[in-house]
């Protein structure tokens, strides 16, 4: 399945747009997966950054109060730290704090994609592979020309963001969730902010 996803979002002239056209069919099964190691298997075993990134995106733009209009960037995973809420289906009876704990971990998953997606931390060493490394977001054509010219990828204002800015968000974020789960703070919420971080 997800190898067949990859494709579905490579064959098109523009994945970016592919991918927003199967993560909107997808979105609503997504929401509908009662547990939480179902939810992780299918993520975390997505083989197209891109995807991941569109799913994640629509996942946290249905669990905040207000959606934001920015484009995905860093600046827009911040917003989703500060706004995001737990509206995940559960089947079992979960604790509050295990759902923050995931809605954490699917943040860092996002944050980790569309690093991928934006700029690749790592450079594949074989030609052949390249078109897979970098510019995901076009056509496989274009984008072996792109590599061939050494284009950098094009970085949007809102990934101009500050140390500060994320220690605001991390400290807004605590505030948020002690009033909800309380005291003592569970120190897997906080590993996960530290990760994030």
């Amino acid at each position: 399945l997800q190898r067949m996803l990859s494709i579905a979002v490579e064959v098109d002239k523009s994945p970016n747009c592919s991918s927003c056209k199967i993560a909107d069919v997808i979105f609503p099964f997504i929401l509908n997966i009662p547990l939480r190691s179902q939810r992780e298997a299918f993520l975390n075993t997505m083989e197209s950054q891109l995807l991941r990134c569109k799913l994640l995106e629509l996942l946290f733009q249905h669990s905040c109060d207000v959606p934001t209009t920015l484009p995905l960037s860093l600046a827009k995973i911040l917003y989703f730290l500060s706004h995001s809420s737990v509206l995940l289906q559960y089947q079992d009876e979960t604790a509050t704090w295990q759902r923050w704990d995931e809605m954490l971990q699917y943040l860092t998953l996002l944050l980790m994609s569309y690093q991928n997606v934006r700029q690749p931390i790592v450079r594949c060493l074989s030609p052949s592979s390249f078109p897979l490394a970098e510019h995901l977001r076009s056509s496989l054509n274009d984008r072996m020309d792109l590599i061939i010219q050494k284009a950098k990828p094009k970085l949007q204002d809102s990934d101009d963001i500050s140390h500060l800015d994320v220690q605001l968000k991390i400290e807004d974020f605590i505030s948020r969730t002690q009033q909800v789960l309380g005291q003592p703070f569970p120190l897997q919420i906080m590993e996960k902010l530290c990760m994030l971080r």
